[in-house]
């Protein structure tokens, strides 16, 4: 994929959460205004658009799917109960799991000989934030989950297309953390319906929404991390 083939996927995201923010409650609106900057850059860092393009690497893309399984087991050990007591039911939290996808998808790439890679310090630095976060400020630790559900039935969904090309040109099986077996638009409902439920202050609100942006910091990290990968590896 060309880098105007990358950007014209960007800017049919934006387009379409665009229009999808009329139908939106406050405090989701509000969240899609804070998080816009912190996301398109993302997108413009060096890995978001080498996968874009389709140039990423499998080590990089088998180092982005171990980095965010731990990540994923925290949030969805601790999600339930935290949002239930800060007043919302709502989360699909069945449909959304990814854990066990990731760690399917770990065990595949492993046994199709893509070599593990170590830790990434964004990946760790992540995770301790995630636990302390759940000790400490749950309402914090909640905008971790609107953030990636969010961007995994969002944009994520044209990440799942030019990793799918990857991994099938290098002969591996590809990935289903980005496949749902409900439809995304669904999903996405009713993750907005969960989060304009939840029960907050006024400060515990603006704490929410400057979480969101740290989220997609630690992103930024993370793909900083995968892109000082090496960006070819025989498998």
């Amino acid at each position: 994929m060309t880098a105007s083939a990358a950007a014209a996927i960007s800017a049919h995201a934006h387009a379409t959460d665009a229009r999808a923010r009329q139908g939106l409650g406050p405090r989701v609106r509000r969240l899609h205004a804070r998080i816009g900057a912190a996301h398109r850059q993302a997108e413009g860092m060096a890995f978001a658009r080498s996968l874009l393009q389709g140039e990423a690497a499998p080590l990089q893309l088998a180092a982005l799917i171990r980095s965010l399984e731990p990540a994923y087991a925290l949030i969805e050990a601790r999600g339930p109960q935290l949002a239930a007591a800060l007043g919302t039911n709502l989360v699909p939290w069945t449909e959304l799991a990814r854990h066990g996808v990731l760690a399917d998808d770990v065990v595949a790439l492993e046994a199709a000989g893509v070599p593990a890679t170590p830790e990434l310090p964004a990946a760790r630095a992540w995770l301790d934030h995630l636990r302390l976060l759940a000790e400490q400020t749950p309402h914090r630790f909640l905008a971790h989950v609107y953030v990636r559900y969010g961007g995994d039935l969002s944009g994520g969904q044209q990440l799942a297309e030019q990793a799918r090309a990857i991994l099938t040109r290098h002969g591996l099986r590809p990935v289903r953390f980005w496949n749902f077996d409900q439809p995304t638009a669904e999903l996405k409902h009713r993750l907005h319906e969960a989060f304009g439920q939840l029960e907050l202050s006024a400060v515990e609100e603006e704490e929410l929404l400057q979480e969101a942006v740290d989220a997609f910091l630690a992103t930024q990290g993370l793909l900083a991390d995968l892109a000082d990968l090496p960006a070819t590896t025989s498998v």
